[in-house]
């Protein structure tokens, strides 16, 4: 069939085609010919004076079709499905074809599933049954869109993979933690895994705080911690004393934690050291008193030990 007489599906999920790729398929076409021939629908359209025009409407194989214009060719080899397809059946063969073929991007593939939903009205587990996916799937790549534009784009350009979306999006109605997570998973490099420990830990965090309501001062220690030291710090009391969370990503974020620790030291010595006395000085008291009474203690015990020990070596106590 004529090339010209082929046209793309208006249906087509598709909206980024690589152009190196489209290159490297054009030159295999013009040495092997196109191998795997394209799906088409005949249309027909009436002319003003009552004639028709008749055309090929693709329905799988536009990368084929794009490749073959480049490499020159006038003719391509097509399969032409007689019956009527509607257009529903026409947006769902193209995504079965690009899911087939691992060529739809993830945003892509989420703006497909929708208009499915949108337009024609089928539900997660019907799009999930025609294409050989879960409804979770369906759902999971739905949400997608929930993301700010930013985070689409940056998915698109390939700043993050699919798999942060995961921690990003639990991190829904808490928009100003979501974009900080964004910003480290990009300008730290996380992996999948650490980002979602930190999503989890935020979440937590988020439940744990309103159980803190009763202790606003904890909270507040925690924000002026966080704050000073650049990262995230939690603050985990128990029945007698607790301990204090403070999170790293490599050695480079804990010797700038020593640092910020140093200094303060280095620049208030006097009073760093007045801190520890007075947080202190009641188990400073305590051990003088302990520490006075061991002498005393001890200066008795010493008195009967030198009686005891007399007692023992006397020659009274031996006989012949």
């Amino acid at each position: 069939m004529e090339v010209e007489k082929v046209f793309p599906n208006p249906f087509q999920p598709r909206r980024e085609f690589d152009q190196q790729k489209l290159s490297s398929l054009a030159d295999s076409i013009r040495q092997y010919g196109v191998l795997q021939p394209l799906v088409v629908t005949r249309v027909e359209k009436e002319k003003d004076n009552g004639g028709l025009v008749v055309t090929y409407e693709l329905i799988a194989g536009e990368r084929r079709l794009r490749a073959s214009k480049l490499a020159g060719l006038e003719q391509v080899p097509v399969i032409i499905r007689s019956e009527e397809v509607s257009e529903g059946l026409k947006l769902e063969l193209a995504i079965i074809e690009n899911l087939q073929r691992e060529d739809l991007n993830p945003i892509d593939r989420a703006k497909a599933f929708q208009r499915l939903i949108d337009e024609f009205h089928l539900k997660h587990i019907e799009i999930g049954r025609k294409i050989g996916k879960s409804r979770e799937y369906v759902s999971n790549t739905v949400r997608l869109l929930t993301m700010p534009a930013e985070m689409i784009q940056a998915m698109l350009d390939g700043q993050i993979l699919e798999g942060h979306t995961r921690p990003i999006l639990m991190l829904r109605d808490n928009p100003d933690e979501q974009i900080t997570l964004f910003k480290e998973i990009i300008y730290k490099k996380l992996s999948i895994a650490d980002s979602e420990k930190i999503a989890r830990r935020i979440a937590y965090d988020k439940v744990r705080k309103k159980e803190l309501a009763i202790d606003p001062e904890l909270v507040e220690l925690e924000e002026r911690l966080t704050e000073s030291l650049g990262t995230r710090v939690q603050i985990e009391r128990k029945s007698v004393g607790g301990k204090v969370i403070i999170d790293f990503f490599n050695n480079d974020d804990i010797k700038k934690i020593m640092d910020i620790l140093q200094s303060n030291i280095q620049r208030n010595p006097n009073e760093a050291l007045n801190n520890y006395e007075k947080n202190n000085q009641e188990f400073i008291e305590r051990e003088k008193i302990d520490c006075i009474n061991g002498r005393a203690n001890n200066g008795e015990k010493s008195k009967e030990s030198r009686e005891d020990d007399a007692d023992l070596y006397s020659l009274k106590d031996f006989s012949v």
